[in-house]
């Protein structure tokens, strides 16, 4: 049974499951390069866990005992107690196998690994560690505390232990588990990144602005956010990358993506995160900015 978590990554993926993690019960270990970020993600958890006591989500008691169960660590060393460590680093491969070979060397030889990829081969992260076996994939929905989906995805490899362990991890945390095949992408991303990736089109070919866009999309299909809007909360760094991930690993032309996402990522518009994207957040209401 999963008693102790290692999350690497402090941001707002990797916080928010550090939230969920430790008001369920469970130790958490947290890591960042960065001790101000890991302050930061503290704050942060705090703060969130105080809106879920003043909607009468959770108690008092139970906050400060989930607060009390977040330790947090800029040291790899840290992870030799943990039944399992979910990565929630950048969506870059690149960075996510490094950080799967500084890793391993430090953990127990039955200890769990799980990656927070939204797009990304788990067969292939897994073949970068020393236990593909007990690799997989666990994509945790942003915002973590509010969102109710977690995805989970088998690598060639994940052997029927490690899956039913991490299943019910998820359940244990309070999420619906959806399983779903190792292919780009995944469920989730596989059918909302190409939407979005389409709004983008239909901004960049002048079918409608910004606001003309979104309100069609809220008013005309029901959805709580236009996708404009959501890709800047995502981040259009993220956006780019799996639509990229999904170009090159279907082959088809439908997941180009938009060269006005590519700009917007060269410009350093990358959303909500960055001040600007496809919103400028620089003032007290979010403006078009185009």
């Amino acid at each position: 049974m999963i008693k102790t978590i290692g999350i690497i990554g402090a941001g707002q993926m990797g916080n928010g499951i550090a939230h969920v993690g430790a008001l369920s019960g469970l130790n958490v270990c947290l890591l960042d390069i960065s001790e101000d970020a890991l302050k930061a993600a503290v704050g942060n958890i705090d703060r969130n866990m105080d809106r879920q006591v003043k909607r009468s989500v959770v108690s008092d008691a139970d906050r400060a005992a989930a607060m009390g169960r977040i330790q947090t660590s800029t040291d790899y060393g840290a992870f030799k107690d943990c039944d399992i460590v979910i990565e929630a680093a950048t969506e870059d491969e690149d960075v996510k196998v490094k950080v799967f070979e500084t890793l391993v060397p430090h953990l127990r030889g039955d200890a769990m690994i799980a990656t927070n990829t939204s797009s990304i081969s788990v067969t292939r992260l897994a073949a970068s560690t020393d236990r593909p076996e007990k690799f997989i994939g666990m994509h945790f929905m942003n915002p973590v505390p509010m969102m109710n989906l977690v995805e989970i995805i088998r690598g060639l490899g994940t052997d029927d232990d490690t899956y039913q362990q991490v299943r019910a991890l998820a359940e244990q945390m309070g999420k619906t588990v959806a399983l779903a095949e190792d292919f780009p992408a995944f469920i989730v991303n596989r059918i909302l990144l190409p939407m979005i990736n389409e709004a983008i089109y239909t901004l960049y070919e002048g079918v409608g602005n910004v606001e003309a866009i979104d309100t069609a999309m809220k008013l005309g299909a029901n959805h709580p956010m236009g996708p404009l809007e959501l890709a800047d909360f995502i981040g259009l760094d993220t956006c780019l990358a799996v639509m990229q991930v999904l170009y090159d690993g279907l082959a088809d032309s439908k997941y180009r993506p938009c060269p006005l996402l590519v700009k917007y990522v060269e410009a350093g518009w990358l959303g909500r995160k960055a001040g600007r994207g496809f919103y400028d957040y620089g003032g007290d209401k979010p403006v078009p900015t185009r």
